[in-house]
């Protein structure tokens, strides 16, 4: 366990405030849940929840599936990673952190189709992407439960030809909703 030399007092009500410092480098936002375990030495251990994380082996499924339907790279997303992945290495990227582009775009709400025409730019969607981490086109659809983004569902293509358009928008936003409405039940 790493020591933060901060120390807080908890005020009538039970509260604590986590400092802003820890929240940042923790990526913990306003509206974030944090689950509360103790351990055998009756230390209190606070860890980011991620609701869509229960969606688990759905998740991975219905990547599966969406990858063999349009033959896209996919990922499903919390907050801050990927939690399913289909049309690339599992070990390479279950786990990996997602860029603030694409917490922007679940944070505008709102599906995102990403093209680049003359093919000499590319989009990157992991943080610290260069190269061989970059696709010519891609759709993030925000996860959207009860008005909040709790991730995202995103498809890709390495693939200079491809041409993204309302396919592809359609089916990530589709996959996104469905996912909403399991999360929601």
């Amino acid at each position: 366990m790493k020591a933060t030399g901060v120390v807080r007092r908890i005020d009538s009500l039970g509260r604590i405030v986590i400092p802003k410092e820890v929240r940042k480098t923790l990526r913990i936002r306003d509206g974030n849940f944090l689950a509360i375990f103790i351990d055998s030495q009756g230390e209190i251990i606070l860890k980011k929840y991620s609701p869509i994380n229960e969606l688990g082996d759905f998740a991975k499924e219905y990547t599966d599936s969406l990858y063999e339907a349009i033959g896209h790279i996919t990922w499903v997303t919390d907050l801050d990673e990927v939690i399913a992945v289909s049309g690339c290495s599992k070990k390479e990227f279950l786990n990996k952190r997602i860029n603030t582009a694409v917490e922007k775009v679940m944070d505008g709400r709102k599906a995102v189709l990403i093209t680049q025409p003359d093919r000499h730019s590319d989009c990157s969607i992991f943080a610290g992407e260069e190269g061989e981490y970059s696709y010519t086109a891609a759709v993030i659809a925000p996860i959207i439960v009860e008005g909040n983004p709790i991730g995202a569902v995103i498809l890709a293509s390495k693939d200079p030809n491809a041409k993204f358009g309302d396919l592809e928008l359609k089916s990530a936003v589709t996959a996104a909703s469905f996912l909403a409405k399991h999360m929601e039940q």
